[in-house]
């Protein structure tokens, strides 16, 4: 089974470096910049994200919006999310809206793929 990662992240920036980083390890990426969009890739994809990382504070639709529209699809559901923030209250948000787990930015290289590799295998 191919490693599928979405990352919903508002800053370009963030999103292309994430992007190509997975990309050298194998992963097909996608993206989107909020939660709107990540819906719509959701809606129209024919292959699932094994994994979501997922930005709390964006425009148009944010993480917790997100989250929420996620949980009551039941296909999305399923899919590990984690929380990617710079929030001080990372954990505490975690908790609040059911993620699988959490790191806080700025995001170590490492802890990241390991994260990614542990919900991707």
């Amino acid at each position: 089974m191919a490693k599928r990662l979405l990352i919903v992240e508002d800053a370009l920036d963030i999103q292309t470096l994430l992007r190509r980083l997975f990309e050298m390890e194998g992963y097909a990426v996608q993206c989107a910049s909020n939660g709107q969009e990540a819906i719509d890739l959701l809606q129209t994809t024919t292959d699932l994200p094994s994994l979501i990382l997922l930005d709390l504070m964006m425009p148009v639709m944010d993480g917790f919006e997100f989250r929420e529209k996620q949980k009551l699809v039941g296909e999305w559901s399923t899919i590990p999310t984690v929380v990617m923030t710079a929030d001080g209250d990372a954990q505490f948000q975690r908790v609040k809206i059911e993620a699988t787990g959490f790191l806080r930015k700025p995001v170590d290289i490492d802890t990241l793929l390991s994260t990614a590799e542990r919900y991707c295998a």
